[in-house]
């Protein structure tokens, strides 16, 4: 994967969403991180080099004077809506796993120009297709004539109707948060959406 970008919303309370996106595929991961992990990440993709040395810089200079690197970063786990990663480097010879934040752990990445890998479970259960043709189909499954006033929440959407047509609702709800890149929507929506299918 590689980092697609930061998104934030005002309903958001100071928290982003890291876009991951897929190298060979189509698929986009949303993880929300906290404010300070999202400016760590930030100010290295900006190449912007504060006064001092951030938490994450020290981490790298740390690591760097044992004469080591970071191979690699691997989010390998969901539960509960909690991503989990692990932070792969290399000390004598040997591969040495540390468990951290995924948001902590691309932070570090990053500063070493590491890869960062995505379990296929997590891409499969939680990623978001953003693919064109994808994205064309479900705008012609909209009817042009009617327009419908979207729910502020995902749990507004699910209010009224069958259960069929409250997914449907999401769905397209979920359709129009990627079309206009609000991941975080997105992703709760999507939350959404696994919990309706059972």
């Amino acid at each position: 994967m590689d980092i697609l970008g930061l998104s934030t919303s005002p309903s958001s309370g100071g928290a982003y969403a890291l876009i991951l996106n897929e190298v060979e595929g189509n698929r986009r991961l949303p993880i929300i991180i906290g404010t300070f992990e999202a400016q760590a990440i930030a100010l290295e993709l900006e190449h912007i080099k504060p006064p001092r040395p951030m938490t994450h810089d020290l981490l790298r200079n740390i690591i760097q004077s044992f004469s080591t690197h970071v191979k690699e970063v691997y989010i390998n786990d969901l539960k509960e809506g909690t991503f989990y990663a692990k932070v792969i480097y290399e000390h004598d010879g040997e591969d040495i796993e540390q468990d951290a934040r995924p948001s902590d752990a691309i932070a570090v990445a990053i500063r070493f120009n590491s890869p960062i890998y995505v379990s296929k479970d997590i891409v499969d259960e939680a990623g978001i297709l953003s693919d064109q043709e994808d994205e064309e189909q479900e705008a012609e499954e909209i009817d042009s004539t009617t327009i419908h006033e979207e729910p502020e929440s995902a749990e507004q959407a699910t209010e009224t109707g069958t259960p069929e047509s409250k997914l449907k609702k999401l769905e397209k709800n979920l359709a129009n948060a990627i079309e206009k890149e609000d991941y975080e929507k997105a992703a709760r929506l999507r939350d959404e959406i696994k919990k309706m299918k059972g």
